[in-house]
């Protein structure tokens, strides 16, 4: 049983999502710092705070706070986020597509031995003296 899933564990898939899951994990980060440290401090910049979290709309009568602002900041999070792994993604499928038609072109056409080559050579000589 041990063996069984050690196999299993080491299967191609299972490998790959582990390395999948720990490079999402460090990609995350890296985008969670581009958003808070960068992107929401030029939003900052432009509206004189670095988030929204703190934008309320306070019923009248009421202690209803409706934080729009904390929503907006987590959209904005979102989309950046969004936008940044279509990026990556648009660009890894288009390296694996050149890479697969590279490598396709490569089988389609094997380069000829040497031997091949002097038999072509051959065969032009004795077609061009059929042909006086």
């Amino acid at each position: 049983m041990l063996q069984e899933f050690k196999k299993f564990l080491m299967r191609g898939n299972v490998v790959d999502l582990a390395v999948a899951v720990v490079i999402g994990t460090a990609f995350k980060a890296v985008i969670d710092s581009l958003v808070n440290n960068v992107i929401l401090a030029l939003i900052g910049g432009l509206f004189g705070k670095p988030s929204f979290n703190d934008a309320l709309i306070l019923s009248s009568g009421t202690k209803v706070y409706l934080r729009f602002g904390a929503f907006l900041t987590d959209v904005v999070s979102f989309l950046i986020i969004g936008a940044a792994l279509f990026v990556i993604v648009r660009s890894f499928e288009a390296l694996q597509a050149r890479r697969r038609s590279g490598a396709v072109a490569e089988e389609d056409t094997p380069t000829p031995s040497d031997e091949a080559v002097i038999l072509g050579e051959i065969r032009d000589l004795l077609q061009a003296q059929s042909a006086r």
